[in-house]
């Protein structure tokens, strides 16, 4: 069964804060029932809200604007990162991103911070096209990845061998809005949260609802959880075949009516399992369908960057750019080549045109790696969050 233990906190004279912050106290740390076994949810509503959840993801997934999706998914998991990281208080705007991710030596603070959630959230993805059990090594990749560049005393890569909490003060867990599991509790809590995500015999949004927020609950590194818990959705979705092709991005929704996310995990904790279930799967309906809304528009704008381009060859290096450019709307000749199978000089010619056209803008100067971007796809999708945000 759920329950607190008491420990004790040896108080620290040099605190700040009065005496109160410096004296020793006792407080106490939750312990979540395991979920190895748990059944999905029972109420009417919780299941309706996950079978309809279950039905849009899905058919975004078959449907044929999910090309146009694909054609930008590293834009939209961009996005999906840059939410994640803002409920964790971190603030980037998509084009900050896209710098970064297009020169990482010259990622800095909180760009570097949120490239690497891009990283984690790849590596996330590939753990659920992944024809095997997860293990724990793979949760702490992710996290290792996630942490790259962080101080030794975050401990990349490794749980906790100390406690931690949520809210009240940074040195001691006075005051502390939530404080996890003991530390000597996270292995076996890990294993059996491992244990229930590779049960495939529950609905896929109630299955990645719960591995979420029991992963939270048990909060088993020092720093990170929110984003590598919001990782393990992407795992989930991605293993149980709900979203073989694409995952919607629902930290978008999650980060757009954050004190309802912070709610329902909190209910979660308190045994109010279907409640959350049916409020994650809200989250995921509402992230499928502006997702569809989205690649309509994203396929209109390739269009008419073609028009504007002149209609060139479909195998011209303009034509095969305008393809490549969703998944990088900050380019450059040397970055790009690749992607189009073309000589430095001609990724160099193509975007010359496009920038004659007004389809990209030259945002530095230089002969060899000038960098170019495509404005009106980060309007469309800063239009797209603002949307999801309306609406939530």
């Amino acid at each position: 069964m759920a329950r607190f233990v008491d420990r004790r906190w040896d108080g620290d004279p040099a605190a700040h804060g009065g005496r109160r912050a410096r004296a020793s106290f006792t407080y106490q740390a939750f312990i979540p029932d395991p979920i190895e076994t748990i059944d999905p949810p029972t109420t009417f509503e919780a299941a309706e809200a996950v079978a309809a959840a279950e039905q849009a993801v899905r058919e975004l997934n078959a449907s044929r604007s999910v090309t146009g999706l694909e054609a930008i998914g590293a834009l939209l998991l961009r996005s999906e990162a840059i939410a994640s990281s803002r409920i964790e208080g971190y603030e980037l705007s998509q084009r900050n991103l896209a710098k970064a991710l297009i020169d990482p030596r010259a990622a800095r603070g909180t760009a570097r911070t949120v490239a690497a959630n891009v990283v984690a959230m790849e590596e996330a993805i590939a753990l659920g096209e992944a024809e095997r059990s997860l293990v724990g090594d793979d949760i702490r990749a992710i996290h290792r990845s996630l942490m790259v560049g962080e101080p030794d005393h975050v401990t990349p890569g490794l749980y906790r061998r100390e406690q931690n909490w949520i809210g009240g003060r940074l040195d001691s867990p006075l005051d502390a809005h939530y404080i996890p599991p003991p530390e000597e509790e996270i292995e076996r809590l890990m294993g059996d949260l491992l244990a229930f995500v590779n049960r495939d015999d529950l609905p896929g949004v109630a299955q990645a609802a719960i591995a979420h927020a029991q992963f939270e609950t048990i909060h088993p590194f020092l720093d990170g959880n929110g984003r590598v818990g919001r990782c393990l959705i992407h795992v989930v979705l991605r293993r149980r075949g709900v979203a073989p092709r694409f995952v919607p991005p629902v930290s978008v929704v999650l980060a757009a009516r954050a004190s309802q996310y912070i709610t329902g995990l909190v209910g979660f904790r308190e045994g109010r399992v279907s409640e959350w279930c049916a409020s994650f799967a809200g989250a995921c309906r509402r992230a499928s369908q502006v997702s569809t809304e989205l690649a309509t528009e994203i396929a209109k704008l390739g269009a008419d960057w073609y028009e504007r381009a002149g209609r060139p060859r479909r195998d011209s290096a303009a034509a095969r750019i305008i393809t490549a450019l969703p998944a990088q709307p900050i380019t450059s000749a040397a970055t790009i080549r690749a992607a189009i199978g073309a000589s430095h000089q001609r990724a160099l010619d193509g975007l010359k045109v496009l920038s004659e056209t007004g389809v990209v803008r030259q945002i530095t100067e230089g002969g060899y790696d000038r960098q170019f971007a495509a404005d009106e796809l980060f309007t469309l999708i800063e239009e797209y969050e603002q949307r999801v945000a309306t609406a939530a």
